[in-house]
């Protein structure tokens, strides 16, 4: 990529990523890149030892109770998999409570279900602003609702939703309550225990500044192993089974977290990434980086937002947001946009439905999408000026 290229593509992946995380991939792999083992000899030792530490972090950074519980997967989609297939098994017929700004990686698995007839979905609708109401998901509620799973942010508007009314709702109800966290996590504080999150998913590619193929699933204890289940006390099933690096004895998938949802030999060198991108995130502080980003997707809206040439999508009030924008400009396809942009002006934004196409036609930008633009850690406000310029000689 060229030094003049201004990325403002985070929302998809951050870009660059944060000091360290090259510098502890590369120290991994050149001292200690084993298949981690609780036992054995000193490298496969030393790699256990470090997932374990980067679990800590992770589980500290969101409020969590057990490190054991932090089961490191391939990323936020594999996340969300494991957690949605994982308590509804073959679904039963239960009911699930979901929203129309859902990605993909929420809604493909729950239609597919919904399509086979094995679960009843309900999606609840957003206002004008981008926000569902916490109230719409009590009135949803069913005798047969067994999980309600939602994005904390939109990854199309940005707009941050009140998880913490709906996780309350969810334990009231004695529901479990599954969190999409991809466009939150490392960049708005989460508490597990605050929010009340039974399965909290996310990336740590995205504002955690760690690599790509990286990301972790957090169970809480009223999703217990199936093989431990009561009579109808929730269940979860592996997603996927196969080596532990530990217990080879048993049949099956030995009934204890993180190894009961982690066959497989892991990312161990992206972990490693993951760790100094954690780290990064602890010693700036989450508060300082949402500020950043949020001022800078103010800037776009008091720019933009009452210029008739333009669409912008959303809440104007940037505080509601994290660093995501999605606009139009009258008269041109969303692609075109992006290509023009890419093509003219060396700026990097997203075009298109975002794999949230329940969000594009709630909008009315269905099939073509918006132009997103998404700020991170590592932009400036130069870059943001050079890309109003470029968006208005566009619009002009």
């Amino acid at each position: 990529m060229s030094d003049a290229m201004i990325y403002f593509d985070n929302a998809a992946t951050s870009f660059p990523k944060a000091p360290g995380v090259n510098e502890a991939m590369s120290k991994f792999l050149a001292e200690d890149a084993a298949n981690p083992g609780r036992a054995g000899h000193r490298m496969a030792v030393a790699a256990e030892q470090m997932l374990d530490n980067v679990r800590l972090k992770l589980t500290r950074l969101f409020v969590g109770d057990d490190p054991s519980r932090m089961v490191f997967t391939l990323n936020g989609t594999d996340a969300l998999n494991m957690a949605i297939k994982g308590v509804l098994g073959e679904g039963g017929g239960a009911h699930v409570i979901t929203t129309e700004l859902e990605h993909n990686s929420v809604s493909r698995p729950l239609q597919a279900m919904t399509d086979r007839k094995t679960i009843e979905l309900t999606r609840i609708a957003f206002d004008d602003d981008g926000f569902i109401d916490p109230d719409d998901v009590c009135k949803a509620i069913k005798p047969n609702t067994r999980l309600i799973v939602m994005t904390h942010a939109s990854n199309v508007l940005g707009t941050i939703q009140d998880a913490k009314a709906v996780g309350a709702i969810a334990r009231e109800h004695d529901l479990l309550f599954c969190l999409d966290a991809a466009q939150t996590a490392g960049v708005l504080p989460i508490s597990i225990k605050d929010l009340q999150i039974d399965l909290l998913a996310f990336p740590g590619h995205k504002s955690l500044l760690g690599p790509t193929g990286t990301g972790a699933l957090y169970v809480g204890e009223r999703c217990p192993v199936s093989s431990l289940v009561v009579d109808d006390e929730a269940r979860l099933n592996p997603w996927r089974e196969g080596g532990t690096g530990g217990d080879s004895s048993t049949p099956t998938q030995p009934a204890e977290f993180p190894h009961y949802l982690e066959g497989g030999t892991p990312n161990t060198v992206g972990i490693a990434g993951l760790g100094a991108g954690v780290e990064y995130v602890n010693q700036q502080g989450i508060g300082k980086a949402l500020a950043h980003e949020q001022a800078m997707v103010q800037t776009l809206i008091d720019r933009f937002a009452d210029d008739e040439r333009f669409t912008v999508f959303g809440t104007r009030d940037a505080k509601r947001r994290v660093g995501t924008l999605s606009l139009n400009i009258t008269g041109y396809d969303a692609p075109d946009v992006g290509s023009i942009l890419d093509d003219s002006f060396q700026i990097a934004v997203r075009p298109g439905l975002h794999c949230a196409p329940y969000t594009h036609r709630r909008l009315g930008t269905f099939p073509d999408g918006a132009v997103r633009v998404s700020p991170g850690a590592f932009n400036t406000d130069e870059q943001i000026n050079q890309l109003i310029e470029a968006l208005d000689q566009i619009a002009g």
